[in-house]
């Protein structure tokens, strides 16, 4: 059920603080607060409950606590504990009296991340408002745009072909156990064993070593596959709960190193892809691709970012960008006269292609244009940015939908980030002018 509407009482306490009384005002997450349109968001968030059951959760608690989240780069159990002892975070979240303890579940924020799913952009929409409304971004920054992709990493180890044989018979051992299956035999010693010296036998080079390991290993995860299917057979509720599970250990134990087409590279997160971007220190990423949309030149507030989008499949970067710039039109409201690209992108399918220019071109670029394609590299620090203060360099959000929720949230935190410094900074040129006049008269006093 849709939760209660927040509302403020304005009276005091004699047993609690009030939250405006102890912190400043002039805070910039106190102004950042008073500037988000709380109810435009709940009503966009209305139709996503049903018309029975208790109420839920208050929008402003679980949305600001997701904002909090991502805007200081913290973990879902961080923003939890922060927000007990920290007055700002409480009143971001609208709370009016300091609470000395967190009143919900930390699984609430799971939850929430799954039921609003695709309208996790209506915050990066926001965020570009606010930006817009304190004067941190024009308008006209939106006209012109660069476009580029990146890796956002799995939380995976590199997954070497004794880490996911391992890892397999780790896995399908653990949902025996869980579901009542026993085994004739566990092999977690031996699988243990064998992976470690897998390790060992390739770092000193002695292969013909490290393939008996690995042949050890197959032949355990083979046993551990049929005498699992001996012992669920016929029952049909084991057999769907363990279905999916076998066809991935089947797939690891089948595949080989330099096989061409599509493998598993992670037992308990099949979505993961092996990505190449040509990088010196990362030949291969394990992830999924994302695309990242940012003003070409730099607004008044930073160089904000216009959309993100995961990209499953591992897609060639061309051919996404018709989409891309379809859909950073309809979330801006604003048309894109020139888009900045790198060269990942030639053979491009955009609908007016004299309007996109790629890195090393030569035709039609002069003037401005020649200025504006030079910029084109200013994204890579944003992404740099986006990876190290957010949580763009490592999702930890389960399946596809984790994926694109992270991509999003990250842009979302990045957006905030620079709103928030431009309300520091526009506070400090206030507070310059307010009180330059007695900061000069004592030099004034010495010199007379």
């Amino acid at each position: 059920m849709r939760p209660k509407q927040h509302t403020t009482t304005r009276e005091g306490d004699l047993f609690r603080a009030r939250l405006d009384q102890i912190i400043n005002m002039k805070h910039e997450l106190v102004q950042l607060a008073g500037k988000l349109d709380w109810g435009w968001i709940d009503g966009e968030i209305a139709p996503l409950y049903s018309t029975q059951g208790r109420p839920g959760i208050e929008t402003r608690f679980v949305i600001g606590l997701l904002l909090l989240k991502h805007i200081y780069g913290l973990s879902d159990e961080g923003v939890c504990d922060r927000w007990v002892s920290d007055p700002y975070f409480q009143y971001f979240t609208g709370e009016e009296f300091f609470q000395h303890a967190f009143p919900h579940e930390r699984s609430d924020l799971s939850h929430w991340r799954k039921r609003l799913g695709a309208k996790l952009e209506l915050l990066l929409a926001e965020s570009l408002r606010v930006a817009h409304a304190s004067g941190a971004l024009r308008s006209q920054d939106l006209a012109r745009v660069t476009v580029d992709t990146t890796v956002q990493p799995k939380n995976v180890t590199f997954p070497t072909d004794a880490k996911l044989l391992h890892a397999a018979i780790k896995g399908l051992n653990r949902l025996a156990r869980k579901h009542g299956v026993r085994l004739r035999q566990s092999y977690l010693r031996v699988a243990k064993r064998a992976a470690m010296m897998a390790g060992r036998y390739a770092h000193a080079k002695q292969f013909n070593r490290h393939r008996r390991q690995l042949r050890i290993l197959r032949t355990r995860l083979g046993r551990l596959i049929r005498d699992i299917r001996r012992k669920i057979a016929g029952q049909a509720d084991l057999e769907a709960v363990f279905e999916w599970p076998l066809v991935r250990a089947n797939q690891i134990r089948s595949q080989q190193q330099r096989q061409r087409g599509w493998k598993l590279y992670s037992f308990h997160a099949p979505e993961v892809e092996c990505i190449g971007k040509g990088k010196a220190r990362a030949p291969y990423e394990f992830g999924v691709k994302v695309s990242i949309v940012t003003t070409n030149a730099r607004a008044p507030g930073g160089q904000f970012v216009l959309h993100a989008k995961a990209l499953p499949g591992n897609p060639y970067d061309g051919h996404t960008l018709g989409l891309i710039i379809e859909e950073t039109q309809k979330l801006t409201g604003r048309t894109i006269e020139r888009a900045y690209v790198d060269k990942g992108y030639r053979g491009h399918g955009a609908p007016e292609p004299q309007q996109v220019f790629i890195s090393g071109q030569k035709r039609g670029v002069f003037g401005i244009i020649k200025r504006e394609l030079r910029r084109r590299s200013a994204i890579e620090p944003v992404i740099g940015h986006m990876k190290d203060d957010g949580h763009l360099g490592r999702c930890y959000l389960k399946g596809r939908a984790g994926d694109a929720a992270n991509a999003v949230l990250s842009s979302v935190g990045y957006n905030f980030r620079l709103v928030l410094a431009w309300l520091r900074a526009l506070l400090t040129r206030v507070l310059i002018v307010l009180l330059g006049p007695f900061l000069a008269q004592p030099a004034l006093n010495r010199t007379s």
